[in-house]
């Protein structure tokens, strides 16, 4: 029987300055002024409709993301964290994550934010070498980058993370080094280093730029994660990697097929609904036009997840994390017997993709490598 995972809250702020060429987000050219205050109430509006999934659960964490949320106001966000725990508590020392980037947060920002509630901010890098910046179409140079880092180290955070992109166009394997070098110079807690892809729906879609070679990206991936295990970060999921204490709790809940609503243009929510013994999934309408508007719903769609797919969408979400899997686990988040992925565990195990132990399963090196034949394993 399905059982009440931990709880999240993902809230989207849909507006950038430009934008990037890379992007397949949810993200809006800003044209005028941001309707702060319009927006922060229809966000709380767009909660008050999804309390009912909230069933009783605090929670752990908040991911305020984008778009470019810090181009609303520190004083914003910290009314609308305040206006949400009177709605729903929030857990001890909960984890509220703030996405900047740093050409749209003024350093004086950055310690305004902290006093406003936030305790973690993920700062868009992505490279220190301006070319790359420029081709990327990114508004900061590498001196606002560094900055920004030092500044959150002052504001008072215990944490942050630095985003950063490698595959770039025209980089070589010294240029992915120097970009992961300074990274790590900034002393983050925390690192999310993953490879650019082109995605539908781009300007990078239509005129395609030129990417380095797959030798050359392996290159780049094998001496990266060893760049980085030496300087004391280890890796915990896909593209995180973080010192001893300091991973992510909000991507932990989400690749553990916890729940979270998702409230803001676009956002999605998955979440448990253990009296019906299912799993639905929402989302809100995309377009900041169309949110706004008081005559329309903010849900634009919700779907159950079948049955046949649960437990591909739990491995295709748990495969992310480096930690054991939990026989346990997968019953209580699916519903789901063990029995009833036998088959596929069977093949991933022979095919050395995964080990069994006596109460867990976890992924080999092997598996980590060959991810997308494992999941497939779990969609036949």
């Amino acid at each position: 029987m399905l059982q009440l995972p931990p709880l999240s809250l993902y809230i989207h702020i849909p507006w950038c300055i430009e934008k990037c060429p890379y992007c397949d987000f949810n993200s809006h050219k800003l044209r005028g002024e941001i309707p702060e205050q319009a927006y922060l109430e229809a966000l709380l509006e767009d909660l008050n409709t999804d309390l009912v999934y909230a069933q009783g659960r605090e929670i752990d964490t908040i991911f305020i993301g984008g778009g470019t949320p810090s181009l609303i106001s520190a004083k914003g966000i910290g009314w609308l964290l305040t206006e949400i725990e009177n709605k729903i508590p929030f857990k001890a020392n909960i984890e509220i994550t703030l996405e900047a980037n740093p050409g749209a947060i003024e350093n004086s920002k950055i310690a305004a934010f902290y006093q406003a509630g936030i305790s973690r901010f993920s700062f868009g890098v992505q490279s220190f070498q301006q070319e790359k910046l420029t081709k990327l179409g990114r508004i900061h140079g590498v001196d606002e980058a560094k900055s920004a880092a030092q500044q959150a180290q002052q504001s008072g955070v215990s944490t942050f993370n630095l985003d950063l992109m490698h595959g770039l166009p025209n980089q070589s394997l010294e240029d992915a080094m120097f970009d992961l070098q300074t990274a790590i110079d900034l002393n983050p807690t925390h690192l999310s280093w993953y490879q650019l892809t082109i995605e539908p729906n781009t300007q990078y879609f239509s005129h395609p730029p030129k990417l380095p070679e797959d030798e050359l990206l392996w290159q780049i991936q094998e001496a990266g994660v060893a760049l980085l295990a030496s300087h004391g970060y280890q890796q915990y999921e896909i593209s995180g990697y973080s010192k001893t204490g300091f991973e992510c709790q909000h991507n932990l809940n989400y690749w553990s097929f916890s729940d979270y609503i998702g409230i803001g243009c676009g956002a999605h929510g998955k979440l448990t609904l253990p009296l019906e013994n299912k799993i639905v999934r929402t989302t809100k309408v995309k377009h900041p036009k169309g949110y706004l508007d008081p005559s329309r719903p903010f849900l634009d769609d919700l779907q159950p997840v079948a049955q046949d797919d649960l437990a591909f969408e739990y491995m295709m979400n748990r495969l992310r994390l480096f930690a054991p899997i939990p026989f346990a686990e997968f019953e209580q988040y699916t519903g789901l017997s063990t029995d009833s992925i036998a088959t596929p565990i069977q093949q991933a195990i022979d095919k050395k993709l995964l080990l069994k132990n006596n109460d867990h399963w976890l992924m080999t090196e092997l598996g980590h490598r060959y991810l997308n034949e494992l999941l497939q394993l779990f969609m036949d």
